[in-house]
């Protein structure tokens, strides 16, 4: 499962052609770090995290591929994928914010009742957590080759800042899977819908940071690449320039 769900990120961050192909691009790299963690045993139960990265990375998936009715913060974060004024690591927060915070906890949800309940869900569900952290040191030194103001805003406490963001998003995420797993199918219904209006206003948030934030964004933007297929392939690292150029 793990190496199919690497495939088609790959394949939809290369085919994307503008900034909705960084968010699969990052997260081949985490997906693919996880499958490598289940074939060395750093993780409690491999098979039951791969069940776990792949009922979650199905949600990004499907939307992308419109396999479901596309909910309205993956829209409000696919229809800024063309705005030049953003920053690349605002296109790659709006993914982390549909993802995070409006599908997690329906993988969550989706999971549990197959491996023992919500609880028994926890520890792949702070494994995952702990993964993407990991994978953004890597992806700095990738990024810093398109964002020349990445490393020097990471040093200044960027990246903990962005990983503390992570961990708050996915305590909340955590919460919502808790009160989504006890009610029944309306109830759940009524619930995401709530959550997706919620997060969708979040994705506004990001892309329309207030002052002096904005203007801050709007200098950083000189210094990027602007081509978003050599950003994506950046983003991909290794692995993906290797499929590219195969």
């Amino acid at each position: 499962m793990i190496d199919q769900t690497v495939s088609d990120l790959t394949e939809i961050a290369l085919e994307a052609g503008d900034a909705a192909g960084y968010f699969p691009a990052v997260y081949v790299r985490v997906t693919r770090d996880i499958g490598e963690g289940i074939r060395n045993g750093r993780f409690e139960d491999g098979e039951r995290m791969e069940r776990m990265v792949d009922a979650f990375a199905r949600y990004y998936v499907r939307a992308r591929t419109a396999e479901i009715p596309v909910p309205r913060c993956w829209k409000a974060t696919w229809d800024a994928a063309d705005d030049p004024n953003l920053l690349i690591v605002q296109h790659l927060l709006l993914g982390l914010n549909a993802h995070v915070n409006h599908d997690l906890a329906q993988a969550v949800i989706e999971v549990a009742p197959e491996i023992g309940g919500l609880e028994a869900v926890r520890p792949d569900f702070d494994a995952i957590n702990h993964e993407l952290a990991g994978t953004f040191d890597k992806v700095i030194q990738d990024l810093d080759r398109a964002s020349r103001w990445v490393s020097e805003a990471a040093s200044c406490g960027g990246g903990r800042l962005f990983n503390f963001s992570l961990r708050v998003a996915r305590s909340q995420a955590w919460g919502a899977a808790e009160r989504l797993y006890p009610l029944d199918q309306a109830g759940r219904r009524n619930y995401l819908s709530e959550l997706d209006r919620l997060v969708s206003v979040v994705a506004y948030l990001v892309t329309q940071p207030v002052f002096p934030v904005g203007l801050a964004v709007w200098l950083a933007r000189r210094f990027e690449q602007r081509d978003p297929r050599a950003v994506t392939r950046m983003l991909l690292g290794t692995g993906g320039t290797q499929l590219l150029t195969a």
